[in-house]
């Protein structure tokens, strides 16, 4: 009797294949990385920057490859003409050019998550293929051809990839779930670049994912246009940003930006604090002709004519010549600061022709020169004219709008008194995240004097043509023109100082104009946050992904059309995400709950499963050391994976700061989202993260501390995969009554 191997047997050569070819390809990399760093240049700065250019090459080519070691082959699709096509992280060929496996994002990997019973098209079935390491541990089919032969021991299920996916520990990172991408979520990854797509979606519905796999799947469709000014992701929270970073690269892609909204504004990195209604009042969409209020009240006529000694000579500086100057140079439609050189000249051919008529001098080739210099060293000309028209720079624009009540009055007819209150700041304080947008506005309004930058420009489209020419010529001889094009390999020869990475270079050039904008959490945004990201993205191509039920900023959304009308008038497109994955029914449940009692409408995504159900802990009091033994409990019974502890934003320092102590050391991370088991983590942090176990302290005082307190909660009750506890003293607010209750106060 022929004994058959089992499907995972069968499928481990396939896998052996692959990772052998992934081995040659980063050896290949590793080898021509070695050649360049051995090559001795000629002293040329073309030649430094050649070889400089093809190391940065090489080096990307390997970070792309080594960050697809991970589940490298996850899929198969068994196809009506009898072909198999192999699903994985990147596409690859053998030296024959015989395709070993497609690319999930490529055209032939489509049916991979799209094709269903109803609608199979050609795929007779489909594979879900399991890795530990490079080890096939299982295989799971999807027949969607019910007359297919059988294979060896066919396991039957749609779901089971799924599940078993949702049932893994977490590890501290988001993992990608390219294996396990749904149709409805597909959809959404492979919409077309132009135009801004919303991605609403309740807890759990993997928006954080699909916008990171739409970002990988951009890059690679779009790839030439993409890759020189590149994708800016935008996250919540710095430990968001290192919870997610890790997803990119194990999907082949590397050349993305990340930015929390504190960052976009480059040189500075907002950590400062401030109350929530002035965060709420500087988001507000009229701050913009605030902005351009105070950067026209730096544009001054004198109240009556102003004398300037010149070299023991009398000059007047007159209000008519002033605001003629002024009214010119505003006609030009130019930034304060660039179109300064125009009333600069202005207002001085006017004094000049007072010098020479004090002086008795007739204007010619010679002496206009001399007695401009004159004119342009006297002090008393020097200072009055800068005090009419005042180079500035952004940060001083505003540090002086805020800490002035007159200029802010003046700038803002529309607050109050109480909001101008809440609105004023010393001119040494922290920039706060909602100063940020700000900066930007007030950075666009006064721009730098262009002077010299239109000479070097010119110069520059020059170069900038010999230099494509010479790297379409490099590319030809070097043999990697399928890995990079002319234009991106010119951008590296230019020998313009140290290599900068993409990111490098948009992050310190706020006039960077990116190819894509991604933004998680968007609901939390202002309109001015609206604002700053579409000069960033002038071709408004965008993925703006969040949920209005978790907004807790003030300044943030209640519905997306009141918070993207304003800036982006209709031009958005709405796409839903309805099934919960990540947060089980149970949780799903309570979470509802509490919005509903809050008076907040709300539709709870489809919870995908029933879980554990959640339970509460009623304490005598919420300390360290009753905390740590409900934590003891919860760690032996988890047996792995990751716990949250969730803290209200205030009050509950001292819980934090004395939980490592009374559990084993490295128990408890130091800060933030690390290594460690358990995070101790407040209800701001925790946004777009997911853990094994979420404990939650005192519900009541995260309900009570913010303006949108049930929004807060509702976040904090949606972060765990398999269950929730919630520890409390106090009363547990309105809409938990579900929870089973566990009375530990004794």
């Amino acid at each position: 009797m022929t004994q058959h191997a089992s499907p995972a047997a069968a499928e481990q050569p396939v896998v052996d294949t692959a990772y052998a070819r992934l081995d040659e390809l980063r050896s290949t990399a590793q080898e021509r990385l070695d050649a360049v760093r051995r090559s001795r240049p000629s002293g040329t700065a073309q030649s430094r920057s050649e070889r400089d250019a093809f190391a940065q090459l090489y080096e990307d080519r390997l970070a792309q490859l080594r960050g697809v070691e991970d589940r490298l082959v996850f899929g198969r699709l068994d196809l009506r003409d009898g072909t198999t096509r192999y699903v994985g992280r990147i596409g690859m060929s053998d030296e024959d050019q015989r395709q070993l496996l497609v690319d999930w994002r490529a055209p032939g990997a489509e049916q991979f998550y799209q094709a269903t019973a109803a609608a199979a098209g050609d795929v007779v079935r489909r594979r879900h293929i399991a890795l530990r390491g490079r080890t096939v541990t299982g295989v799971e089919d999807e027949v969607l051809d019910l007359d297919a032969p059988a294979e060896g021991d066919l396991v039957l299920s749609g779901e089971g990839a799924l599940m078993a996916a949702l049932a893994e520990h977490r590890t501290g990172r988001m993992r990608d779930i390219v294996g396990t991408i749904q149709a409805e979520q597909d959809r959404v990854v492979r919409a077309p670049l132009a135009g801004v797509l919303v991605v609403q979606g309740g807890p759990g519905t993997g928006k954080t994912a699909v916008a990171l796999h739409r970002a990988a799947y951009l890059l690679y469709t779009h790839r030439e246009r993409l890759e020189r000014s590149g994708v800016l992701v935008v996250g919540p929270s710095p430990v968001f940003l290192r919870y997610i970073e890790q997803v990119l690269p194990s999907l082949g892609e590397t050349g993305v930006v990340m930015s929390t909204p504190a960052e976009l504004y480059p040189g500075v990195v907002a950590r400062g604090a401030e109350d929530p209604r002035a965060a709420a009042l500087k988001g507000d969409l009229r701050m913009a002709k605030v902005v351009r209020r105070a950067v026209d009240a730096r544009q001054v006529v004198p109240a009556e004519p102003v004398p300037l000694r010149v070299e023991g000579t009398t000059v007047h500086l007159r209000p008519q010549v002033v605001a003629e100057a002024r009214a010119r140079a505003r006609r030009s439609g130019k930034p304060h600061n660039a179109v300064r050189a125009t009333f600069v000249k202005q207002v001085l051919d006017s004094l000049l022709g007072q010098l020479a008529r004090e002086l008795r001098v007739t204007l010619d080739e010679h002496s206009r020169p001399e007695l401009l210099a004159s004119l342009r060293e006297a002090p008393d000309v020097r200072r009055e004219v800068n005090l009419c028209w005042m180079p500035l720079t952004p940060e001083r624009l505003l540090a002086d709008l805020l800490a002035d009540p007159r200029r802010l009055a003046a700038a803002a007819p529309w607050t109050t008194p109480a909001q101008r209150r809440l609105l004023a700041r010393p001119r040494d304080a922290a920039w706060t995240p909602a100063d940020v947008p700000l900066l930007d506005e007030a950075a666009e309004l006064l721009g730098e004097d262009d002077t010299a930058a239109r000479l070097e420009a010119r110069r520059a489209a020059a170069e900038r043509a010999a230099e494509v020419r010479y790297a379409q010529g490099a590319l030809q001889l070097s043999g990697a023109g399928a890995m990079v094009s002319a234009e991106l390999l010119a951008d590296r020869f230019a020998d313009h100082g140290p290599r900068l990475s993409l990111a490098e270079r948009a992050g310190a050039d706020r006039t960077w104009a990116f190819g894509h904008v991604v933004v998680d959490e968007a609901q939390e945004l202002t309109p001015m946050h609206w604002r700053l990201l579409a000069r960033r993205c002038p071709s408004r191509s965008m993925t703006l992904v969040g949920d209005v039920a978790q907004t807790a900023a003030l300044g943030g959304a209640t519905s997306w059309a009141a918070a993207l009308d304003p800036v982006l008038e209709g031009r958005w497109t709405l796409e839903e995400l309805t099934v919960g994955y990540r947060t089980p029914a149970g949780i799903t449940a309570v979470a509802a709950g509490v919005l509903e009692a809050a008076g907040v409408d709300v539709r709870p995504p489809r919870a995908a499963r029933e879980g554990e159900p959640p339970v509460a802990h009623r304490l005598a009091r919420t300390d360290a050391a009753a905390v740590a033994g409900v934590l003891r409990g919860e760690l032996a019974r988890l047996g792995g994976g990751r716990l949250a502890v969730v803290v209200p934003r205030r009050g509950h320092e001292d819980l934090a700061a004395g939980l490592p102590g009374l559990l084993p050391p490295g128990t408890v991370g130091a800060g933030g989202l690390d290594d460690a088991p358990v995070s101790v983590l407040d209800v701001e942090q925790v946004k777009g993260l997911e853990f094994d176990v979420v404990v939650l302290v005192e519900p009541l005082d995260v309900l009570e501390q913010s303006p949108r307190g049930a929004n807060d909660l509702y976040v904090a009750l949606t972060r765990p995969t398999q269950r929730l506890v919630v520890v409390h003293a106090r009363d547990l607010p309105p809409g938990m009554g579900a929870l089973r209750a566990l009375d530990r106060s004794a």
